[in-house]
């Protein structure tokens, strides 16, 4: 369910094994949440994706297309942005082409306005991979969010599964927020709750998105 939503930094989630993560969330949540500790053993372990095989600025704009409609929409969305730009550079081809030209795809006038200013951005300052990856999360996700369009969340799945920062809780991912609450308690914020799991916050997110069958906006990246 989540193996197209994926980044590079093996090396940031691989820190501890997969089955190892399993055991410390299973370990933090059975003293106060009997329920919490019930789903995650039934849904774990579980692996976090990752993938390296696409330009970050690529990655980011996949991302804000695939945002609130259905895999297979955005599927055909992005395929037709991808013919749009013929044999051409993708992010140069945004940078440039028309706006018209790319609503004419099937994005919306905002996912347009944010696409183009992403590819500008790029080739303005550079959104290097490497540079970002070298960033602390926070820092990275304030230049992020410089971006218009470009909000909190959207930096949250970037810094999971683009850069593999393991300790992200996406508190303004409303489906992994009411697992959480579901799960623990709705008198107390998912904030607090998340920090018992520290430092594998996102690993929590990915768990309560397994739980609620509800993977992230923008799993279409592929």
């Amino acid at each position: 369910m989540f193996a197209e939503l994926c980044g590079p930094s093996a090396q940031r989630l691989s820190v501890m094994s997969h089955q190892a993560v399993h055991s410390h969330l299973l370990d933090a949540a059975e003293p106060f949440a009997p329920d919490l500790h019930a789903a995650l053993s039934r849904l774990g372990p579980l692996k976090f994706p990752r993938r390296d095989d696409v330009a970050f600025p690529e990655y980011l704009c996949r991302a804000i297309s695939g945002q609130q409609i259905s895999v297979k929409a955005a599927q055909s969305i992005w395929n037709r942005v991808v013919a749009s730009a013929g044999d051409g550079d993708l992010i140069s081809h945004f940078a440039a082409c028309s706006h018209e030209a790319l609503r004419g795809c099937g994005l919306s006038n905002s996912k347009t306005k944010t696409i183009q200013g992403i590819a500008r951005a790029h080739l303005d300052a550079g959104l290097e991979r490497d540079v970002l990856a070298a960033l602390a999360a926070e820092e990275r996700a304030a230049r992020l969010t410089q971006l218009w369009g470009v909000g909190q969340w959207t930096a949250d799945m970037m810094n999971m599964f683009y850069f593999g920062e393991q300790d992200i809780w996406p508190d303004g991912d409303l489906a992994a927020r009411k697992a959480l609450e579901r799960l623990t308690s709705k008198r107390r914020k998912t904030v607090r709750t998340a920090q018992r799991f520290k430092p594998y916050r996102s690993w929590l997110a990915l768990y309560m998105w397994a739980h609620q069958d509800a993977p992230p906006d923008g799993e279409a990246i592929a």
